[in-house]
């Protein structure tokens, strides 16, 4: 994973050109960003592979913590189809693409950024609440 994780980082270096400005790669990633919620919108207005059934969802006052992951859902009813988890898949991976740009300027390894977040995580667990 590291190794990928790297690999990923150097090729992302080695192919960004215009936009190497971190107020570029910034907005770039803002934007990218916003490619991705529209494109999961799109898969719930425009497609239909997926509907959102959102309410407030009841949380019994003797709930624990760890019941909380049985009672909330994601709200999301349906299955991508093939098309909408491409673009949606092909989104995320521009995403990536600036994620990684701007480790670059700021000098961060994701490797690094990975290995620790996985750390904080397995240690606090459900404690988290990120």
């Amino acid at each position: 994973m590291e190794q990928l994780t790297n690999q990923f980082q150097s090729t992302v270096k080695e192919l960004l050109i215009r936009h190497q400005s971190v107020l570029d790669i910034l907005t770039k990633g803002q934007e990218a960003s916003a490619r991705v919620n529209r494109a999961v919108v799109k898969s719930v207005t425009n497609c239909g592979c997926l509907a959102i059934e959102a309410q407030r969802q009841p949380i019994p006052e003797d709930a624990t913590l760890l019941d909380l992951k049985q009672l909330l859902d994601s709200n999301l009813k349906g299955k991508l189809c093939d098309s909408c988890h491409d673009i949606i898949e092909a989104e995320i991976g521009k995403q990536l693409f600036y994620i990684a740009a701007l480790a670059n300027t700021l000098d961060i390894s994701l490797s690094e950024v990975i290995v620790k977040e996985q750390k904080k995580l397995s240690t606090l667990t459900i404690f988290n609440m990120t």
